[in-house]
């Protein structure tokens, strides 16, 4: 293998991409202008915090869906991570109250992909073009269940977008981190997406899995795990087939990758209901590292990134792992 870019450029910190952090609101859709608006055959319905390059390029793209009521700036520091290296992030915010049915929140997510076509370039700086043919999509927590029900085509109104067929997007990567589907074994909110069936996703993607070894312990007597057993990324992964990579980070916690401060009420139950580690900024780090190295591997045919974190040559990763394995 060559390592060359891997031994260069630290994929754990900050990219050599300038950033800026665009919101779009879909009511005005301010940085649209009317007449491009109204040719749009599938209109912005969810506001987005969208995180991009600045230089002049053409860039992949990823959709990454928020947790359960958690509010998609909280995953501001993460977003802007995996731009500087070279991406286009698309988060949207799904909801501000939900209820245990994650239905709407995946269609809202097809509609989001189905918009992409038409309207993701026009509020995008000038120069910046996505690549809508090297396309991710992830999700966190409840996120990362919508983001596998959307790609298992749970949404009829997605079916095109994930089969490819009459639509200009098709996901060739997905990525769950720390994905939660309910509350336990049995107990799984609807529509469920674990079967605990061994490699039954049919998913013509790679996937990768990301879990946190604090996420199924309780912080307290007053509050249920936030990924349970039974129900997390480990049944996930063992759900998936080849090729999928699997990560769980030692001693940190299922909220550790959000922004070091998240305000409001959510954002202080972000450090409370949660058993968290010391910090989150190594969390961070690792998630938004190795979703770069995963799409460089699988969007832009560069596996050296990964290839060093599989052969263990890759020595700067900022937490310790208890599981790493690739299915390939």
């Amino acid at each position: 293998m060559s390592s060359s870019s891997s031994s260069t450029r630290n994929i754990f910190k900050l990219g050599r991409y300038t950033v800026c952090v665009l919101q779009v609101d879909p009511k005005s859709c301010t940085r649209t202008t009317s007449s491009s608006s109204s040719l749009h055959s599938h209109p912005l319905t969810k506001p987005l915090l969208i995180a991009t390059p600045t230089e002049e390029g053409e860039f992949p793209v990823l959709v990454f869906l928020h947790g359960f009521l958690l509010y998609n700036s909280f995953y501001s520091q993460l977003i802007q991570h995996i731009a500087s290296h070279g991406f286009i992030v698309v988060a949207p915010q799904l909801y501000n109250c939900a209820g245990p049915d994650s239905s709407d929140e995946i269609k809202s997510a097809a509609a989001i992909t189905e918009w992409l076509s038409d309207g993701l370039s026009s509020v995008l700086p000038p120069t910046v073009l996505p690549n809508l043919t090297k396309a991710a999509l992830a999700g966190h927590s409840r996120g990362g269940k919508v983001a596998f029900a959307l790609a298992l085509s749970y949404s009829s109104t997605n079916k095109s977008a994930s089969n490819g067929t009459n639509s200009t997007i098709k996901y060739s990567a997905l990525m769950g981190i720390d994905p939660v589907d309910g509350m336990d074994k049995g107990k799984q909110t609807p529509p469920p997406v674990l079967t605990y069936v061994p490699q039954s996703f049919d998913l013509d993607m790679a996937v990768l899995v990301v879990g946190s070894g604090l996420g199924e312990i309780k912080r307290n007597r007053f509050f249920p795990p936030c990924a349970p057993k039974g129900v997390n990324h480990e049944d996930f992964y063992n759900e998936c087939q080849a090729p999928a990579c699997y990560f769980v980070v030692k001693d940190y916690g299922h909220t550790d990758m959000l922004d070091d401060e998240t305000k409001g009420i959510r954002g202080k139950l972000s450090y409370c209901t949660c058993k968290n580690g010391k910090t989150r900024e190594p969390m961070r780090q690792f998630v938004g590292g190795i979703m770069v190295a995963f799409m460089k591997a699988y969007l832009e045919d560069d596996p050296s990134y990964l290839n060093a974190i599989k052969g263990g040559k890759e020595t700067r990763i900022p937490v310790d792992l208890q599981t790493v394995e690739f299915l390939m």
